[in-house]
């Protein structure tokens, strides 16, 4: 039944303990007979070796369990910045999301960005204050940030007894009433009354509730002005709606490595989040370009979305596959309306970290990987081909960081170039290049670790060793004034020759554009299409430093051709020279990406740590205390991030932590930069 389905993912800042969470999850809903912890490698969802090494998610893992007669699919995903990619494409296939917060460290950076991406998704949350045991949590100043930084409404539900060492239960504003948690792994909850110091304050926190949920719904609301009992499940039904539609965000805490608060958040999550049939119904294109509504039912035709391609030793490509509407079984066919082919599903696998189950069948709101597919990339739309329609794909940010690569054998160079494929197939957000000029591979990602893991994969999974080059940063470039370029481009060989005349203008944009103004014919509508993939292609490698050029309109004014020499060739040449012409003239200028900084640190260190961000061409943002320790927060081009956690382990004996994620791209004024 889709009413009893629930796809939801965690999301939080590396270190919020969105896996120690999800284990705690599988072992409360029978799933796994035994706690798996990050700490010492044991983690079911940390599968991979270099997961295991690091004590981080990498890669974002799959499984289902069972709760209170809900089938509930999670996906686990990574808190690093680098591997912001998983968290994006789980969101776009997600109906919800448990977004953890460290008590201590409350919004951190990340914990921003995944918001942000819910946000892009409209996808409903509720929000777990975790590790409420760790010195300096401070449940009530996390509820403050979750309002003020993400800009949402926090409705409380559970408020913590106790902080730090101290703390050992929860009160449920619901119920009213405490919960302590005993035996073997936290397995057994007691109910008590709740005690008499705490009384005062959940008696505060749960009038803010009724008044809150009694100002969205007239029933509640009848109720609480004639001071009459408020039912428990007209509680639920009232928080559930809001949840769903965005309104309010239900928040408890707890601390999962204490086993403190994970039942009532698995209670939560499927009281409170959606299924399959209470999101928006999914939006589609069908071949004439029309808009078509997909609705979640099994007896309606296929529409499902590729969202995650893995390369499996074994089995070869994994596609990770969420299912709309209809049915998929295994041996049947599908059309592939992204390549415009047919495709025949393989076997079908109910996943569990790396654990995997055949099934023959899987329908409208499953989440299962297919093996057999061919020509399939993340965003790919499997349809029936009697009513083919095309979802909207995944969008992911560009690489800001890239290093040469090559492998040590030269026997290993057609080896390596095949792995890089199969691993920039997987990951929409790594790239592969070669430099024409030295002829060497460039690996591009999003972060030095991101890179670093690259590597150990072709170390590990296709047994190919490789020498890495100094990181160098992906920089742009783009014009800061309007110009104009023109071409006659005129070739004479013996026979037929060449000929097309162009002339464009270019101007800053906050995107690529493209607008054709010829009148008259001067150039035949058949050449317009090379003319723009000329200019493309001259946007490829701009006039300062061979980088791609971004954020300009190009306005194509005029131009001539001749009814003999005149061909694509010529159109695509002559614009793509008057390109050139154009860009040099448009005073262009380097841009570079710039990151947002996080560091806490000690009191002591600050002023050392405020003075190197300044050295480094940085901009402080904000500051904040908490405990003794002072939150720095500012913008510092990733060109002199190179190497920061040794700088900041200088600055401040150890003390100090930081984390980093792309902001924007920004003009630079340096000048000593060399094209990779």
């Amino acid at each position: 039944m889709l009413n009893n389905l629930r796809n939801i993912g965690i999301i939080a800042h590396i270190d919020a303990g969105k896996t120690t969470t999800t284990e705690r999850i599988l072992y409360y809903t029978g799933k796994t007979h035994k706690v798996g912890e990050t700490h010492n490698g044991q983690s079911v969802m940390d599968y991979l070796p270099y997961e295991k090494e690091r004590g981080i998610t990498i890669t974002s893992a799959a499984t289902t369990c069972y709760w209170k007669n809900c089938q509930i699919n999670i996906i686990d995903t990574p808190g690093h910045v680098d591997f912001t990619a998983e968290v994006e494409r789980s969101l776009r296939v997600l109906d919800g999301a448990v977004a953890i917060f460290c008590a201590k460290g409350g919004v951190e950076s990340q914990s921003e960005t995944v918001w942000r991406q819910a946000d892009r998704y409209q996808v409903p949350r509720i929000a777990y204050i975790n590790k409420m045991d760790s010195t300096g949590a401070d449940f009530f100043r996390v509820v403050g940030q979750i309002q003020k930084v993400l800009g949402a409404n926090p409705l409380i539900l559970t408020l913590p007894v106790g902080t730090g060492e101290g703390f050992i239960g929860i009160i449920d504003l619901l119920k009213m009433k405490y919960f302590v948690w005993t035996g073997q792994i936290g397995a057994k909850i007691v109910e008590q009354d709740i005690p008499a110091a705490q009384q005062e304050l959940a008696n505060t926190y749960r009038l803010q509730l009724l008044e809150t949920l009694a100002e969205t719904d007239e029933e509640l609301l009848e109720l609480y002005c004639s001071n009459e009992p408020i039912p428990e499940a007209l509680l639920l039904r009232v928080i559930r709606t809001n949840t769903i539609e965005g309104n309010l965000v239900p928040v408890l805490c707890g601390s999962s490595y204490k086993n403190i608060g994970v039942q009532p958040l698995l209670d939560a999550a499927v009281n409170y989040l959606p299924s399959p049939l209470e999101v928006p119904a999914m939006k589609a294109m069908n071949l004439d370009g029309d808009s078509v509504t997909i609705t979640s039912d099994s007896d309606q035709d296929l529409t499902a979305l590729i969202f995650k391609i893995i390369t499996d030793r074994h089995a070869g490509k994994l596609a990770f596959v969420r299912v709309y509407s209809g049915r998929l079984e295994s041996g049947s066919y599908v059309w592939n309306a992204s390549a415009e082919r047919k495709e025949r599903i393989g076997r079908l696998l109910k996943m569990h970290a790396n654990h995997r189950e055949e099934a023959t069948a899987i329908e409208a709101g499953d989440i299962a990987a297919i093996i057999g597919l061919k020509d399939v990339a993340t965003g790919t739309t499997l349809c029936s081909e009697e009513h083919p329609v095309l979802l909207e794909s995944i969008e992911f940010p560009e690489p800001v960081i890239q290093i040469a690569l090559s492998p040590l054998a030269r026997a290993d160079q057609g080896r390596i170039a095949e792995a890089l494929a199969k691993l920039a197939d997987e990951d929409p957000t790594f790239k592969v290049s070669v430099n024409a000029e030295t002829s060497e591979t460039i690996i591009s990602g999003m972060g030095e670790l991101h890179l670093e893991v690259i590597t150990e994969r072709l170390r590990r999974e296709f047994q190919v060793e490789a020498h890495l080059g100094r990181p160098q940063v992906a920089y742009k470039e783009t014009i800061t004034r309007q110009a104009d370029g023109e071409c006659k481009f005129v070739k004479q060989t013996g026979g037929r020759g060449q000929f097309a005349h162009v002339k464009l203008a270019v101007e800053p944009a906050d995107d690529f554009e493209f607008i054709n103004r010829i009148v008259g014919g001067a150039i035949p509508r058949e050449y317009i299409s090379a003319v723009e993939a000329g200019v493309r292609e001259a946007l490829e490698e701009g006039p300062v430093k061979g980088y791609p050029v971004v954020n300009v309109k190009v306005t194509l004014l005029d131009g001539a051709f001749h009814e003999v020499d005149s061909s694509e060739l010529a159109f695509k040449a002559a614009s793509k020279l008057a390109m050139k012409d154009a860009l040099n003239r448009a005073k262009p200028q380097l841009m570079e990406p710039i990151m947002k900084l996080e560091i806490t640190t000690p009191d002591e260190f600050t002023g050392s740590i405020i003075s190197n961000i300044s050295s480094k061409r940085g901009r402080l943002e904000s500051m904040e205390t908490n405990h003794h320790t002072q939150v720095i927060r500012g913008l510092v081009p990733l060109a002199e991030l190179f190497g920061y956690s040794t700088a900041i382990r200088s600055l401040s004996q150890g003390k100090a932590a930081f984390s980093m994620q792309f902001s924007h791209y920004e003009k630079s004024n340096v000048h000593n930069i060399h094209a990779s």
